[in-house]
Formats: C-alpha cells, sequence, structure tokens
C-alpha cells in the first residue's frame, strides 16, 4: 500500500500551471443547463463558481481509471483507496473573471493528510488554485479533496440540522440529463454521474450522485437571485451527504448583513451542503 505518510508528503508542493480563455460557448452551455433566459455575453462577469467550467485538463482513454478518473500519480498524489470525492472549498475573489478573458491557473498541492474515521481509513489532499489575468491575482481557492475505503464509502452520517430559518429557498429536481450536462460541461468522467450501475451496483449508492461544484453553483445561483450582480467578496462550501436523483433537493439561505448562509437539504430534510458566503462591504468595488 502506498498510502503511507512519508511516501504521500513528498506530493506536497508540486505544482502545475494551465491557461484557458473564458470562451463563450462553455458559458452558455451552463446557462443553459441552469436554466437561465441569457448567458453572460463576451465582456461580462463571469458568474462566482462558474470557473469550474474552465482550466480542463483532457486525459486520454488509457489514463483513466475504473471510476472515469484520471489516474493517480501525476499531479495528485497516488493515493491506493479507491473512492475519491470533492468534499468542500474556499474562495476569495478579488477581481471578476470576465467572458473572453484569457487567464493563468497556477496550481499546488498544499497538503496531504492520513486520517481514520467511522467510514476507515481517508486520505485528505488539499489543493491551492490561483487565477491570474495578466500578473493580476483575481480568484485563489482551495479545494478539499478526500479518499476513502470501498467498505462504507456511500453511507451517508448523521443528518444535521438546517443552520437557520430560510429567507430564500427553491426546489430543484435532479435527473439523469442534468448530471451529464453538467459532467460533459466540466469534463468530469466520474461514473457516479451518469452511469446507474456503476453508482449503485459498485460504489453503493442509492442513485446518481449529484456533483458537488454542482451543488455549490447553484447555490451561488440562488445567491445571485437576490443580489443581483454583485460578486461575494468570498465563498465555502462543504458537503456532508450525497445528493441523489432520486428525490427534489431544496435550496435555502438567508442574509445577515454581509454575511450569507446557504445549505442544500436532501429529499428526506437532511443537511447535505453548508455554505456561506461574504458580500463586499457597501460602496467597495466589485470589479
Amino acid at each position: 500500500m502506498t498510502d503511507n505518510g512519508a511516501y504521500l508528503q513528498e506530493w506536497v508542493g508540486r505544482s502545475a500551471t494551465v491557461c484557458d480563455t473564458i470562451a463563450p460557448a462553455p458559458v452558455a452551455g451552463l446557462a443553459a443547463a441552469l436554466d437561465h433566459p441569457r448567458p453572460p455575453q463576451p465582456g461580462d462577469s463571469l458568474p462566482a463558481g462558474w470557473h469550474w467550467l474552465f482550466f480542463q485538463q483532457p486525459v486520454r482513454a488509457s489514463r483513466l481509471g475504473p471510476d472515469g478518473h484520471p489516474l493517480r500519480g501525476d499531479f495528485l498524489p497516488p493515493v491506493s483507496l479507491p473512492r475519491r470525492m470533492w468534499a468542500g472549498g474556499r474562495l476569495t475573489l478579488y477581481a471578476p473573471l470576465r467572458v473572453g478573458d484569457a487567464l493563468r491557473r497556477q496550481s499546488t498541492v498544499a497538503a496531504v493528510q492520513r486520517k481514520r474515521g467511522r467510514s476507515g481509513e481517508l486520505v485528505f489532499v488539499r489543493v491551492l488554485h490561483r487565477i491570474h489575468r495578466g500578473q493580476v491575482l483575481l480568484l485563489e481557492e482551495e479545494q478539499d479533496i478526500v479518499y476513502r475505503e470501498a467498505a462504507g464509502a456511500a453511507g451517508a452520517p448523521v443528518g444535521e440540522m438546517p443552520p437557520g430559518e430560510a429567507q430564500w429557498s427553491r426546489l430543484w429536481q435532479p435527473d439523469p440529463v442534468a448530471l451529464f450536462r453538467y459532467s460533459a460541461l466540466t469534463f468530469n468522467a466520474h461514473r457516479i454521474h451518469y452511469d446507474r450501475d456503476y453508482a449503485t451496483g459498485r460504489e453503493g449508492y442509492g442513485g446518481l450522485v449529484v456533483q458537488g461544484p454542482l451543488t455549490a453553483t447553484l447555490l451561488l445561483d440562488l445567491l445571485r437571485a437576490q443580489i443581483g450582480q454583485e460578486q461575494p467578496a468570498s465563498f465555502a462550501f462543504r458537503g456532508l451527504r450525497p445528493l441523489l436523483d432520486t428525490g427534489a433537493v431544496a435550496l435555502q439561505g438567508r442574509r445577515d448583513g454581509n454575511a450569507v448562509t446557504l445549505w442544500a437539504l436532501d429529499a428526506d430534510g437532511a443537511l447535505a451542503m453548508r455554505a456561506s458566503a461574504q458580500l463586499a462591504a457597501a460602496g467597495a468595488a466589485n470589479d
């Protein structure tokens, strides 16, 4: 087994740089998938969270694992645990990304940590991304990736209570078409999002699994419906239990001054994702 602490620590500090352009076509695709009547146009600000459409690295079919993810050991460490999930992350938005921008993303493996939890052995990998336009830092992001054992990997923890009384709420029904479209737009081949036999038979889920970034994007979309074009200064989210396509998802939130709390409830009313956003102070520039 390669998951010994000293070996995995060799990946800390490993970095990669990718350049991309915020092209209109993927932006229009996500707008259609989210049922927006008009996509952002060239020169418009890219809504928060939509940068996950970009900086994808196409991987040859022969370099994919049985779950559809790229094989490990290149940029990400070669963790042998079979289950991989994007558990959450934190964004700091310094200035908007704009449709048409030519950008550069610098990525670094910031930390690797082994733990043992209720479901068995876990390995947490924290990746830091910084997105620049020229020499200007526009966005900084930390992503939390967790690797888990096969046994019990799909079991949901005991649900937490919603973090407060919702001021805003809407229902969203995930379905295979929506999950497939988001996977295609983000070049995410993880089979739990579109292959029902694999998701239920191999990984033990009760249905197709909603992508964590899609849930986070929908929560940001709920916030955007309340505050308009204003960009949050920061956003953080954490997945607590899987969301499936077998029932409606309640997207909810509330604002207290410049602090916003957002959350998603599964079909049983259990808290599946919790998020927070900080809005810029009144009069602060958001450009």
